[in-house]
């Protein structure tokens, strides 16, 4: 019986001697290089993300103009912002976005057309914008009034 505890104490201290071993050779530097970099971005905070306007009223336009406009996006964060997808609440509305990264401090473009061919009456379009900014989506809108063409 004590041959069997001796023996049982020897395999654990050999087991766990072992995996001590084992776990610290596995440790690869450059990750936790990489764990510091992205730590200290964290740290940062997320980027925040700014609008020039958040509404664009185009007016009264006549049945089948093109309306076409600028939404100026800036980064007020401390960290890239990446504006991820920008969606039309309809087909009449087609965006157009930049899709490099933007800098602290720099400022990128959502520029849309709005087709009025069969919208006639007051319209509100909206556009969603989804980033990696602290508050993740947005909504921006057009707003303005189609009249029939004579």
């Amino acid at each position: 019986m004590k041959k069997q505890i001796l023996f049982s104490i020897a395999l654990f201290t050999l087991i766990f001697t072992a995996c001590e071993k084992k776990a610290s050779a596995k440790i690869n530097t450059t990750n936790i290089e990489t764990a510091k970099e992205r730590d200290a971005k964290l740290s940062l905070g997320a980027p925040i993300i700014e609008f020039d306007q958040k509404e664009y009223d185009f007016g009264t336009v006549t049945e089948g103009e093109k309306v076409q406009g600028v939404f100026k996006v800036t980064n007020s964060g401390k960290v890239d912002l990446i504006i991820t997808s920008v969606k039309p609440s309809c087909g009449c509305t087609t965006p157009e976005y930049t899709k490099e990264a933007i800098a602290p401090g720099a400022t990128g473009e959502i520029k849309f057309e709005f087709n009025s061919a069969n919208r006639v009456g007051k319209q509100n379009k909206s556009i969603t914008v989804k980033s990696n900014a602290e508050k993740n989506t947005e909504v921006i809108r057009l707003k303005g009034t189609v009249i029939a063409k004579s």
